[in-house]
């Protein structure tokens, strides 16, 4: 008998409803004020769908017409152009990093209404001691405290990041080392503890999608972050697809090999990513050199800018190795467009050139600091919960509206 291909498999309806929401209200976002009629020419979908769609997103409370009216080329009605009221809804941000917790709301442009952070009770400058059922009861007071003062505001769902292994699937933080945790039921707990949605994801993953949504990498076809804090972690998307891996264990290349590298890691072995290029490491190498105490990187940030040459070497050196990282990281993956979150690359030019020299001339462009240099880890956590928005938006939280 000829063989012959397998019929195509059908998308579900409410696959394709939930797909076709999306384009619509990413549409509304990336052009807002907008006509229906331009809606429906950017996604391909009819007049009467788009119509449809905004009309149940205006019944959310998730668009709005515009005040103005805009006048049509031709005979007719002046069009009335929607977009997103971000004057309603805000949804919850946790970002857990090593010596503290970020609590924060956001609006459905990704924009910063409220922020907090919480320092960790009884850690070390390593993050040692960090109990995990302390930290997300904390935080879940937090985003309480941020909302109280906001009663106006009604908040659709929580999202929650964090460095180290997270599974997305099971809202778990499997493994974080510098914390000490281990399979904690991060979704179950803040979802108890707030009566909303949680989200959960990796951190550099949820930059990428904030990156995706509201920063510089929109509309590019395929983008790595790189996040390079006390954890070294990556995330990669294509085609508006964040690769997530079984059990979502993409992006972990904390124990890449540097060549030459001199810094003992946990792990055992000599000269791994994050062992050479966290801020554990660019601190410890300034305590030693006298240029500050403690742990907190900006502190050799404004040593650079009060005109420390060593603080300043430090910083260039760290951006010119975070650079030939990329450069390997864009030979295996060869991403349109690469962010980099980095410290030093965020607030000194001369980093940032040090970065590109160490990608090499030919990739330099493509290479670009986040798009959130005030807020990186502020745009964390709410980003989580922004990208399940807007992947499905008529699923918008009950308990909020």
């Amino acid at each position: 008998m000829p063989r012959t291909a397998a019929p195509p498999v059908p998308v579900p309806s409410t696959a394709r409803r939930r797909t076709s929401a999306s384009v619509v209200l990413r549409s509304v976002l990336e052009h807002g004020p907008v006509a229906r009629s331009t809606i429906a020419r950017l996604t391909g979908l009819s007049p009467a769908s788009v119509t449809d769609y905004c009309s149940r997103f205006t019944e959310l409370g998730l668009i709005r017409e515009s005040e103005t009216p805009r006048r049509s080329q031709g005979v007719g009605r002046p069009h009335v152009p929607l977009d997103l009221d971000a004057s309603r809804f805000v949804v919850g941000g946790v970002h857990v990093a090593v010596p503290y917790t970020t609590v924060t709301l956001l609006d459905l442009r990704g924009r910063v209404v409220a922020v907090r952070e919480l320092r960790h009770n009884g850690a070390d400058g390593a993050g040692a001691g960090v109990g995990a059922d302390a930290v997300l009861a904390r935080a879940a007071d937090g985003l309480a405290a941020l909302l109280a003062r906001s009663p106006r505001l009604r908040c659709l769902g929580v999202g929650f990041a964090a460095g180290g292994w997270v599974d997305r699937d099971s809202g778990t933080v499997v493994e974080h080392p510098l914390l000490g945790w281990h399979d904690v039921p991060v979704r179950d707990v803040l979802g108890a503890r707030t009566g909303l949605p949680v989200h959960v994801d990796g951190h550099a993953r949820a930059l990428v999608n904030a990156e995706r949504l509201f920063g510089r990498a929109r509309g590019s076809r395929s983008v790595l972050h790189l996040f390079v804090g006390n954890v070294v972690d990556a995330a990669f998307a294509t085609n508006d697809e964040v690769h997530h891996g079984p059990r979502s264990q993409a992006g972990a290349i904390a124990h890449l090999p540097v060549p030459g590298g001199t810094e003992p890691c946990d792990c055992g072995r000599t000269g791994c990513l994050q062992a050479e290029l966290s801020e554990r490491t660019l601190c410890r190498r300034a305590r030693r050199a006298g240029i500050v105490e403690g742990v907190n990187p900006m502190h050799v940030i404004a040593a650079a800018a009060a005109g420390d040459p060593v603080a300043a070497r430090l910083l260039t050196e760290r951006a010119g190795a975070v650079g030939r990282a990329v450069r390997l990281l864009l030979d295996v993956l060869n991403p349109e467009t690469v962010v980099v979150s980095e410290v030093g690359i965020l607030h000194r030019e001369d980093c940032l050139a040090a970065l590109r020299e160490g990608v090499g001339d030919d990739r330099a462009a493509s290479v670009i600091p986040s798009s959130f240099p005030d807020s990186v880890l502020a745009v964390a956590g709410g980003s989580v919960a922004l990208d399940v928005l807007y992947r499905d938006p008529l699923a918008a939280s009950p308990e909020a509206i």
